[in-house]
């Protein structure tokens, strides 16, 4: 059974309101969520971006969903903290919490001051920090002098089973690498053989676990407004796809952004229509265990109001699933 969840961004809704946001997103029906993890939003309009690690065992004490994050450990978080925040929240709410690892982007990380490095160098940091947070799960006593530095640290406080490490992969080439360590994969887009050939590459290197697809939409009364929305709050995805990972500043986002009608309907699912929401998404989530609907706009009550009224009931009737309602 396809697991639909709720995606919660930190880079767009206070945390008060967000958290209100996810305990809604649970009364409309959604069977889980998850939450990105930003020191700085993409873009001045957004506006936004609570500490993720709060939030989270907030959202997790006030609702019963189980709920994971996007994070990147080895520059702006150290992978002991990393592992000592993941051991907190994994204990105490056992089962619950998840974790998809990504190498970072430097919109968040370049505030250490540290050199931003290039991709081979973050995968390579990435897959020592997997290593030491894995070791720390398991209680053990580790050190580490390579891509990161760490001397005979311990977490002492530690949940019976340590929870899920996910890769996050926007690419099958990353897919491919991280299937020798990851508990599963998770990839965002609105592509249909894009997400399937990801979701593919990693399998096809002996990639275990469950397989999760995000999905950005705006839905919105009209095509017009959803359209709207969508320009104004995401259009830094229309940047350089080469440049995404290396820009600093919310203003570089702007400055590299083309949001064109056409540009925009790349990476956002843009309608007025639940049920063409529900199709386009049903088509999308060929292949995976679970999908995580985003809405780009920043009134998440009135988009809730639709999964529940619309939105859910349909994208459940084309996946074959149950309401997760008691």
């Amino acid at each position: 059974m396809t697991i639909i969840g709720y995606h919660a961004s930190h880079e767009q809704v206070p945390p008060g309101r967000l958290l209100a946001a996810v305990r809604l997103a649970e009364s409309a029906g959604f069977d889980a969520a998850m939450c990105s993890d930003h020191l700085a939003p993409w873009t001045r309009n957004q506006g936004e971006s609570g500490f993720a690690w709060s939030w989270i065992g907030a959202a997790l004490a006030t609702t019963r969903l189980p709920i994971g994050l996007v994070t990147a450990p080895g520059q702006r978080y150290h992978p002991v903290i990393t592992a000592q925040a993941m051991a907190t929240v994994a204990e105490m709410f056992p089962g619950r919490f998840w974790a998809a690892l990504g190498s970072g982007e430097a919109v968040n990380e370049h505030v250490t001051g540290d050199p931003w490095p290039d991709k081979d160098a973050r995968d390579r940091r990435l897959q020592e920090c997997v290593r030491i947070i894995r070791g720390l799960l398991d209680g053990e006593r580790v050190s580490a002098d390579a891509e990161v530095r760490v001397h005979e640290a311990r977490v002492w406080s530690r949940p019976t089973v340590p929870p899920p490490l996910l890769a996050a992969a926007i690419s099958p080439h990353t897919a491919s690498g991280a299937a020798a360590w990851a508990d599963g994969v998770i990839t965002v887009g609105t592509d249909a053989a894009a997400c399937a050939e990801t979701f593919q590459a990693y399998r096809s290197a002996g990639g275990a676990g469950r397989t999760a697809l995000q999905v950005h939409v705006s839905l919105e009364d009209t095509l017009d407004e959803a359209m709207a929305t969508a320009r104004e709050q995401w259009s830094h995805s229309t940047a350089p796809a080469e440049l995404m990972w290396d820009l600093e500043q919310p203003e570089d986002f702007e400055e590299h952004a083309d949001p064109t009608d056409e540009n925009l309907h790349r990476s956002v699912i843009i309608t007025a229509s639940a049920h063409e929401l529900a199709e386009r998404v049903a088509e999308l989530a060929h292949g995976a265990d679970e999908v995580y609907l985003h809405h780009v706009g920043r009134a998440q009550s009135a988009f809730l109001r639709r999964c529940d009224a619309e939105l859910l009931p349909a994208l459940r009737e084309l996946l074959g699933t149950e309401t997760s309602r008691p």
